[in-house]
């Protein structure tokens, strides 16, 4: 649908648009009716986030402060689906995922870019390398991150059963916010004796997941559950930082980042020793500093 606009004073077309160009939270349109919800913060070389599941860009809060802070342009979008971005039937494989991501560096003309995928979000920082040649891109990070491959089969035993992912489908299904709530205590290892964040804030994650398409979270679910990544993982030709918690329960580190590293030809991996899966907040200080000392060497 087309949209007109009435003419207006020169001076106040002048005022709006510099008000648009200045904006920091804006949306692409990566595909035909998508749109997604990108925030763009700070001035220097470019820094994207790329949230993992079923969070959104708020995910990054931590972070964000830090890097702007630090002198880098941050740009944190919400992956289709989820938070604030359009919420289509289809296009939730990582080719379509990762197109998205394209189209927004494109079109904000990014160059010299350091990609940075949590969980979910490290398969599109490797597909855009496989299917993109890495294009603009100088570094790569991975935090927590599902590559190479969640599957189990005869070639890959420490992998999930299909049972296993079956079941986790069948609860967000019946009790998709009860799920949730189980799911996010694991995810920043809560339990009877450790409890690292304030039930408030367990609360606010639950309700930006719960913000997503519930197709969205179930088909994203199964993406980076089946999608073998482990023929894709040489294509990461530049320097990376590699991020892996040894208590996360949501990926264990044994059938992801330890494999991700010997996969990875130029690679700094670093084990947060007793760190659960969501360690951007639980260890936020020594992400933010270890990230802050990777970008700037």
């Amino acid at each position: 649908m087309r949209e007109y606009q009435v003419d207006q004073e020169p001076e106040l077309r002048e005022t709006n648009f510099m008000a648009k160009e200045n904006s920091t939270d804006k949306y692409i349109e990566t595909a035909p009716n998508i749109k997604l919800y990108v925030k763009d913060y700070g001035h220097g070389k470019p820094v994207i986030l790329i949230h993992g599941w079923p969070l959104s860009n708020e995910m990054w809060e931590y972070q964000i402060e830090a890097l702007v802070e630090n002198g880098y342009r941050v740009i944190a979008y919400d992956r289709r689906g989820f938070g604030k971005s359009s919420q289509p039937w289809n296009g939730y494989n990582y080719d379509t995922l990762t197109d998205d991501l394209k189209a927004i560096i494109d079109q904000l003309g990014l160059t010299d870019i350091t990609l940075i995928g949590f969980s979910m979000g490290g398969g599109e920082v490797v597909r855009y390398f496989s299917r993109y040649g890495g294009k603009n891109v100088s570094k790569a990070v991975l935090i927590s991150s599902v590559t190479p491959f969640r599957l189990w089969t005869q070639d890959n035993p420490d992998g999930n059963l299909p049972e296993k992912n079956e079941a986790t489908a069948t609860k967000i299904k019946e009790d998709r916010i009860d799920f949730l709530d189980g799911f996010g205590k694991t995810f920043f290892g809560v339990s009877m004796l450790t409890n690292p964040l304030s039930s408030s804030l367990l609360d606010y994650f639950k309700m930006l997941c719960s913000l997503a398409s519930p197709h969205a979270t179930l088909e994203c679910a199964k993406a980076f559950s089946i999608t073998d990544f482990r023929n894709e993982m040489a294509a990461v030709n530049v320097p990376t930082l590699i991020i892996h918690g040894d208590e996360d329960e949501i990926v264990p580190i044994e059938v992801s980042s330890e494999k991700s590293a010997a996969m990875i030809a130029d690679n700094k991996f670093i084990v947060y020793e007793e760190a659960p899966h969501g360690l951007f907040y639980t260890e936020r200080e020594r992400l933010n500093k270890d990230l802050i000392e990777f970008l700037n060497t």
